[in-house]
């Protein structure tokens, strides 16, 4: 960890990090303004959730984050950045889905780029997977979205056909989805683009 990620996790995140709560957050409050909120699960550094927070001010995002150093890199952007919409969750994700997010809560949800956990005997650790895409869906808003992304081929099956199955969920696509424009490329994209992956999104929406 450097020491401006550091510096940012001792001195940022007190301010923008989710508070513990025995139950479901007040959203509203959290942000401070009724708005479309939207989930960031893993991610990463902050750079993609900075900049998508940035050029949507009219919504809020929380992102979610156990990587310590990305945690303090993603409360640097947002300092430097002076954003206003986003709260920051340094811990596990089906923590805060489970415990302190409330149904129909949502407007959407971005899953960009997990682990593939590419390894056989590792897969059960993959993060979609019928539980916690049911559990997604339960705090998705009518109309609300579920968009991942992944330059894992394999892994990219495995999502159509679990995210498919979940019966709350409908496929914006035949399949894979076309990058929307206000998705920028990440830095595990652009690496899988140099290693020849082919990167597929995609985009379910709540029926």
């Amino acid at each position: 960890m450097s020491a401006a990620q550091a510096r940012h996790l001792a001195e940022t995140l007190p301010r923008i990090g989710l508070p513990r709560a025995p139950g479901p957050l007040d959203l509203d409050a959290l942000f401070g303004r009724a708005a479309p909120k939207i989930l960031e699960i893993g991610c990463g550094m902050g750079e993609t959730t900075a900049r998508i927070a940035q050029a949507h001010p009219e919504n809020d995002y929380l992102g979610v984050e156990v990587y310590a150093p990305g945690v303090g890199s993603l409360c640097g952007l947002v300092a430097e950045g002076g954003l206003t919409n986003v709260r920051v969750a340094f811990r596990d994700a089906v923590e805060v889905v489970r415990d302190m997010l409330p149904e129909r809560s949502l407007a959407g949800i971005h899953v960009f780029f997990p682990d593939p956990w590419h390894k056989k005997r590792h897969h059960k650790r993959r993060l979609i997977q019928p539980p916690f895409v049911e559990l997604l869906a339960s705090r998705l808003g009518p109309g609300g979205y579920l968009h991942c992304a992944t330059d894992w081929e394999e892994y990219a099956a495995q999502m159509l056909d679990v995210l498919g199955n979940e019966p709350r969920l409908r496929n914006t696509a035949a399949d894979y989805a076309p990058r929307p424009a206000w998705r920028p490329l990440t830095k595990f994209e652009r690496r899988g683009i140099r290693l020849g992956h082919g990167v597929r999104d995609l985009v379910f929406v709540k029926r």
